[in-house]
């Protein structure tokens, strides 16, 4: 029996010719990953440990990006200490204030995951970088401690399953919406430590933006990673950015998958998640009746170029509803300047937006954007549990930036259709 992309490229980062499901591995590592919440901890543990020396200098990302600029002493002080460690050890991909991004959003960018790449990082929607046809997956600082000393890291060989795309997607619906009726589908735990490989001739229709969004929500259905084949589209993407060649694995025409789902992107409706988990999706435009207080565009889920400008598409010469808090968050510094060039953030101002430096903040409750108790947001980020965006009775619905620009000019949740 062959192999699926996620099985040959642990087996080639193990040195093995072939792995299996279930198979325990120690895989060696392209990038280790963390940010200002989890490298703090994987300090700790890597000092406690007796570690002195990283395994690689320019091997290692440490992104300021959850609660920066800094709200708070604790934050200033779980920042300083990445700064500290950074330096120390001459981490060459360290991302502060000034140059700073959403960690999935700001490493693709600034071409530091590359395809046929094995990644762990200390944050769960690592597994966006399977976008690039890299495996990409998240764990907790301990494990990162321990990649950041020894490149190398345990796994158990995830199944797959195989999403087999067509079609192409209407022009009100984006990746937020595939990955959202997926969820749907499947439920929270429908690919529970498997891998989600998406193939099939639709895939050609999707942006990378598309597919990096995709990818970053596959945790969202307990799976391990989420995988992209490598087309021309990423190649496009890759050439001239990636600091690494690119190693290109494919699927075997005979790899063993164990359920095949197909989607016919044609069929995708513009979704929402209702709270309190990423499964409870309905169509937006059964959802016209529930009034909002809030709008968040943002997050390493939804605040790449195109999701700001399909919130400019519905957004320029408008004015947001009253009464309705309306934040956008462009992901990366590149991404803000391109706003501000393009004359973007003006237009997001003059509806009544207001916008932000790049940082995670509302999306985790962290800052920026909070929700009091009873309170209501459609946000284009990847969680809405009890009590995520802030207090325990506010209520997150999880939506694409078409729907969530739509929704902010009604104050209503609102199906965003073509003029």
């Amino acid at each position: 029996m062959g192999m699926t992309m996620t099985q040959k490229i642990l087996a080639a980062h193990a040195g093995l010719d072939k792995v299996v499901p279930g198979q325990l591995i120690n895989a060696s590592l392209d990038i280790v990953l963390g940010n200002d919440i989890t490298t703090p901890v994987a300090v700790n543990e890597f000092k406690k440990a007796g570690f002195t020396e990283v395994f690689d200098k320019d091997r290692i990302a440490i992104v300021l990006d959850h609660f920066v600029p800094n709200k708070d002493i604790k934050a200033a002080e779980q920042s300083k200490t990445c700064r500290e460690f950074a330096c120390s050890h001459c981490v060459s991909h360290f991302y502060d204030v000034g140059k700073m991004g959403i960690e999935h959003a700001l490493l693709p960018e600034q071409g530091v995951v590359t395809a046929g790449d094995c990644i762990i990082g200390a944050d769960s929607h690592t597994c966006t970088y399977g976008a690039l046809g890299a495996f990409a997956t998240g764990v907790g600082s301990t494990d990162m401690a321990a990649g950041m000393a020894t490149g190398m890291a345990w796994f158990k060989v995830p199944a797959a399953i195989k999403f087999n795309l067509t079609g192409k997607l209407p022009s009100n619906c984006s990746g937020k919406d595939v990955i959202l009726t997926i969820i749907g589908m499947i439920g929270v735990d429908g690919a529970l430590y498997k891998s989600m490989e998406f193939s099939g001739e639709g895939v050609s229709s999707l942006s990378i933006d598309d597919r990096l969004c995709i990818c970053n929500m596959a945790i969202e259905a307990g799976a391990k990673n989420g995988i992209f084949p490598v087309d021309e589209k990423t190649k496009e993407y890759m050439e001239g950015r990636c600091e690494r060649t690119p190693v290109i694995y494919e699927a075997d025409e005979d790899a063993e998958y164990e359920k095949t789902i197909d989607i016919d992107l044609c069929s995708i409706l513009p979704t929402v998640a209702c709270p309190h988990l990423p499964e409870n999706t309905k169509p937006a435009k059964e959802l016209s009746h529930i009034k909002i207080d809030q709008v968040v565009i943002g997050s390493c889920t939804n605040g790449r170029m195109e999701d700001m400008e399909a919130a400019y598409k519905i957004l320029n010469g408008k004015k947001v509803a009253d009464g309705i808090r309306v934040i956008i968050i462009p992901a990366t510094m590149q991404i803000m300047r391109e706003c501000i060039e393009r004359g973007y953030v003006t237009a997001f101002m003059d509806a009544g937006a207001v916008v932000s430096t790049p940082t995670c903040g509302p999306c985790l409750g962290g800052y920026m954007g909070i929700l009091a108790a009873g309170e209501k947001c459609v946000a284009t980020t990847n969680r809405n549990f009890v009590g995520r965006m802030g207090h325990v009775e506010s209520e997150v619905y999880l939506a694409s930036p078409y729907t969530a620009a739509a929704s902010a000019l009604t104050g209503y949740i609102t199906e965003y259709k073509e003029a």
